[in-house]
């Protein structure tokens, strides 16, 4: 959900440029949807004059992200928000998937994501989740970001190492 003070700005961006179609209203909040029972793709507009500028801060969320499965469906979404007046970001590398980001009218930051590469790019798709990888940007901070961290343990169920 994100909260704006003018949500028939946001609504009419995810509508009109984003192909969204509304599917719930009630109250100060609409719910619109950008496919056919796909999962994460309802996203709810809340509206509210008590909003503050967000801040980028813990329990708060910083930005949407859309997915798309490749870079050239990417890149045509990104020249038809730029035609349409939108500041969009260049197409930027992220290792595991590329990224293209604007602000909605209300200040919230969207992005355009790509499935590929993918996660398994680096280690295989088995041993996903079982080591921290970072992607070279984040190396140099490898130390402070294993100590904020929280370990998972993998369940016996789960893990090739531990079940027969």
């Amino acid at each position: 959900m994100l909260t704006v003070r003018d949500a028939e700005k946001t609504i009419a961006l995810m509508v009109n440029d984003l192909g969204m179609r509304v599917v719930e209203q009630e109250g100060n909040r609409t719910r619109l949807a950008a496919g056919e029972g796909l999962p994460g793709a309802l996203v709810d507009v809340h509206s509210s004059t008590l909003v503050q500028p967000g801040l980028t801060a813990g329990g708060t969320v910083h930005h949407i992200a859309f997915r798309v499965p490749d870079q050239a469906t990417q890149q045509q979404w990104r020249d038809e928000l730029a035609s349409k007046g939108h500041r969009v970001t260049e197409i930027l590398d992220r290792q595991y998937f590329t990224s293209i980001y604007f602000r909605e009218p209300g200040g919230v930051l969207f992005e355009i994501a790509t499935d590929t590469p993918g996660f398994d790019i680096d280690e295989p798709l088995l041993e996903l989740g079982r080591s921290l990888k970072l992607p070279p940007w984040l190396e140099p901070s490898r130390e402070q970001i294993e100590h904020a961290v929280i370990p998972i343990t993998v369940p016996d169920e789960n893990n090739p190492e531990v079940a027969a």
